[in-house]
């Protein structure tokens, strides 16, 4: 939340919120790679839901800072470019949130730090799990056999010793 408020503040001026510097960021990435992405593509790029993913850009659309057309291909489509100005906005954001980054990660060195290069390499690790939630089928399995005197970490077995114990 601090991350996300901090980056709301620093991009205010230039008319950009956390969630839209996402999108013109992506873009702007995608669109150096040679790509021209449709919506749903760039909703899938960032992990934001297409539905928000359509109302940040209509959002940007109105702004001046991103150009919404049909695909000719499938009329369902919309395919996103950032205008000229939209570029340059973007370009300056991701200078502002380059020079963020480098503050935040000062303690560990800075963004070149090698505490840093370990911390995003344990990050990478973490954001690989999948998060799935387990099916009802994957619920309902027995749990593995275990010894008798041996309780899960949510069960609480009695306070009375057992027959064992009290001998």
């Amino acid at each position: 939340m601090k991350w996300r408020v901090a980056i709301d503040r620093a991009l205010a001026p230039l008319g950009l919120t956390h969630a839209q510097y996402s999108l013109v960021a992506s873009l702007y990435g995608m669109h150096r790679a040679g790509h021209r992405p449709s919506q749903r593509a760039l909703a899938d790029h960032t992990g934001l839901e297409p539905l928000y993913v359509s109302k940040l850009a209509r959002a940007l659309e109105a702004a001046g800072t991103v150009d919404r057309t049909r695909d000719p291909a499938d009329p369902r489509a919309v395919r996103l470019s950032l205008t000229k100005e939209g570029r340059e906005v973007t370009r300056r954001a991701i200078g502002v949130v380059h020079d963020l980054l480098d503050q935040l990660l000062e303690p560990l060195g800075g963004l070149d730090g090698e505490r840093t290069k370990v911390l995003s390499r344990e990050l990478a690790t973490l954001l690989d799990v999948p998060l799935d939630p387990r099916s009802e089928t994957e619920k309902a399995r027995p749990e593995k056999a275990r010894p008798e005197n041996e309780h899960p970490k949510d069960e609480h077995p009695t306070d009375e010793p057992s027959e064992k114990e009290q001998s």
